[in-house]
């Protein structure tokens, strides 16, 4: 089994300049690699990932472009796997488009990189470095002290050097024996799970689990940052005598209290990034821990941002990442995470007699069953009806009423035991 671990690194100064200049280089590479591959594509060529990376080899020495101001090579002072892997990179992300267009989904060419637009991160082969409990050995810069020591036994198959904000990590992707991934449920439970913006989940047990709503809570704060760091942007611009739109390849003047303001804008927001992920993993780790089987519905997350209303809270409690989770946890602990179908009507039939309530309105969160007579939370109903649906998958007697075949489509992840 694959895993992976992010450590934070406390680099020195020159390690700091060395990790940016590093990621510099990634980035350069990868922009002049997806020009070429653009231009020898326009002139009716097959590009191909390899034979640019030769070409790259052929000139990065030598070309007066990769030159510094005294005429040396200034990509002797990286590692090459800074410089080799946005080549395999580019293949990548070409395959995965071709291979999204054959099939008609919505797919996007690669596009460039652009300095503060898109992640710091470069590449380290898994014999280029090695760890010695809590410090890591990388190739040019030596010993960088680490937070924690890698948290799995097993291979090495490679690790990244990433940003966020102004701390640096090292992701160790490790292939680790089975019996050391596996981990030990604390109870066999079966649960369904109702994803929702008041609560995040409602579980069937009646449980409401509230989400943090990080960005809610910073949302001021990131409003005033960014007005204060747009000013600064305005400043710039008029001190070199540009008004309106920046004409491209232009360069702002930077000050240090526009770098101050950056950083401040960048710490915000990994700062609710952070409580958002802290969250959503300490909840898909206790529900499949705790269950034998997690029953969740199969949202339409993309369909439900296009709502302008909702869209900002949907984000915020992060619905297809407690999913994506509970997908690659549950292999873990040897958990079914059965995926009822988009049209199930979870809220609107009754867990009890099975009637169906198809005039229940979004904004009723109590409805009351006209066969039967019980009151139901609308939330609750819902998680009963998916834990109905794990137990069927389980092949487990229910007392409740099954549901019909054709609204429900249950498909199981390997089943570790």
């Amino acid at each position: 089994m694959l895993l992976a671990h992010s450590i934070r690194l406390d680099p020195t100064p020159a390690q700091r300049d060395y990790f940016v200049r590093a990621a510099g280089t990634a980035r350069r590479v990868w922009n002049w690699a997806l020009a070429e591959w653009l231009h020898q594509a326009a002139l009716g060529q097959k590009p191909n990932a390899m034979m640019l990376k030769k070409q790259f080899n052929a000139i990065k020495y030598t070309d007066p472009v990769w030159l510094d101001a005294d005429g040396n090579p200034w990509l002797r002072s990286i590692h090459r796997d800074a410089h080799a892997q946005p080549f395999a990179n580019l293949a990548k992300a070409w395959s995965r488009y071709f291979e999204r267009c054959r099939t008609g989904e919505r797919a996007y060419p690669p596009c460039f990189k652009k300095k503060g637009r898109c992640k710091d991160s470069f590449y380290l082969a898994n014999d280029k470095f090695k760890l010695e409990e809590c410090t890591a050995v990388l190739p040019k810069i030596g010993r960088v002290v680490l937070r924690e020591a890698l948290r799995w036994p097993g291979k090495i198959l490679g690790a990244s050097v990433s940003r966020e904000a102004d701390h640096w990590f090292l992701s160790v992707q490790v292939e680790v024996l089975e019996k050391a991934a596996i981990r030990r449920r604390t109870a066999n439970g079966i649960t369904g799970v109702d994803l929702g913006v008041s609560s995040a989940a409602t579980l069937s047990g009646g449980e409401k689990i509230t989400a943090p709503r990080p960005l809610r809570g910073a949302l001021r704060r990131l409003r005033i940052r960014s007005r204060r760091l747009s000013r600064k942007l305005e400043s710039a611009k008029v001190m070199i005598g540009i008004r309106g739109r920046v004409p491209k390849g232009t360069r702002l003047p930077v000050s240090k209290n526009r770098t101050k303001g950056a950083k401040a804008l960048a710490r915000l927001h990994t700062r609710v990034a952070r409580v958002r992920r802290d969250f959503t993993h300490k909840l898909t780790a206790r529900l499949c821990r705790e269950n034998q089987a997690v029953g969740i519905e199969d949202l339409n997350v993309k369909g439900m941002l296009a709502n302008v209303r909702l869209a900002r809270a949907i984000a915020d409690v992060g619905f297809f990442e407690i999913r994506r989770q509970l997908l690659y946890k549950a292999l873990r602990f040897g958990t079914r995470i059965v995926l009822a179908d988009r049209w199930y009507p979870s809220s609107k039939l009754c867990s009890t007699c099975g009637t169906r309530n198809g005039e229940l309105t979004l904004d009723e969160r109590t409805w009351t069953c006209a066969s039967c007579g019980i009151t139901h939370d609308r939330d609750v109903n819902a998680a009963v009806n998916l834990q109905r649906i794990a137990s069927g998958a389980l092949g487990t007697q229910s007392a409740l009423p099954e549901a019909s075949p054709t609204a429900t489509s249950v498909l199981l992840p390997e089943y570790i035991r």
